[in-house]
């Protein structure tokens, strides 16, 4: 038998948007509004027809019925966004490169030792971004114990990170040509990392609402673009978390349009040239 895709049948009605919402925020502590539900109808129809049902509507009242499993991860993994690029908003990477992973590696001489962490990274293209830059400016960290850790709660969107096989649209968003043919191997209509970079990066699925128990202290966080899909006391859990696992002297680099301001007192705002980073006070 074969299912029939129409526009009709991937139509989701507002009732059953509302208990997806309830089921991301439950399992994630994302906040899905109320007008995103073109996100469920461009992206579950997808996988209702993969999983045997004719509509979005049929999907939804099989996981109301069912207890908690694979398929309601796979629903929220499709609604949660995943947007990434390389080097994405230039400046963060900037200041990583002329100030402080200088200023760090001249602290850490002794121990010789580094943990960068990238959170919530999606498909690996910062982690991939904060590798290839160590090793083009800082190739001394290559004989350092240098931990590169990126997490996601998606383990599908991990394994596509692990891979490192990205299109030609997702090469052509902020990798510069120099670095796409010195890392880059092309296959077919794709391009694939090479090894070297590949294997600088640590991947691990990591709920962000979840503990944090395996991560080591930090010298550097990347929570860039996350917070906003938080709501406020969830952010607060979320600094405090960051609080506990960030080294004294680390640095925290979040989006452009997030802030700690008025949610963790711990945190100072630092501005290195174009970029805004936060320390411990």
């Amino acid at each position: 038998m074969v299912n029939v895709c129409n526009k009709q049948t991937m139509n989701i009605s507002s009732l059953d948007f509302g208990y997806l919402r309830k089921l991301v925020r439950q399992h994630s502590a994302i906040v899905l509004n109320a007008d995103k539900e073109y996100l469920a109808e461009l992206h579950l129809g997808k996988l209702a027809l993969s999983a045997g049902f004719d509509s979005i509507s049929s999907l939804v009242a099989y996981l109301q019925t069912q207890p908690f499993g694979d398929l309601h991860f796979r629903a929220i993994e499709s609604l949660v966004t995943t947007e990434t690029s390389f080097f994405r908003d230039i400046y963060p990477f900037e200041a990583l490169k002329n100030f402080v992973l200088p200023e760090l590696i001249d602290r850490r001489k002794n121990e010789r030792s580094l943990n960068i962490w990238s959170a919530a990274c999606s498909s690996g293209q910062e982690p991939y971004s904060i590798a290839m830059l160590v090793r083009e400016q800082f190739p001394t960290l290559l004989n350092w114990n240098l931990r590169l850790i990126a997490s996601d709660f998606s383990g599908q969107i991990l394994a596509r990170a692990r891979q490192g096989r990205y299109t030609q649209l997702e090469i052509n968003r902020g990798l510069p040509e120099n670095l796409r043919d010195r890392y880059f191997q092309q296959q077919d209509n794709q391009w694939q990392i090479v090894p070297n970079i590949r294997q600088m990066v640590e991947f691990r699925q990591i709920n962000l609402i979840d503990s944090w128990s395996s991560l080591l202290p930090m010298d550097i966080i990347f929570l860039r673009n996350v917070l906003i899909y938080f709501d406020t006391e969830t952010k607060k859990t979320i600094l405090a978390k960051v609080r506990r696992v960030l080294k004294p002297d680390g640095y925290l680099f979040l989006g452009g349009g997030e802030t700690t301001l008025n949610l963790d007192d711990a945190f100072k705002r630092v501005h290195i040239e174009k970029s805004v980073c936060h320390r411990l006070i």
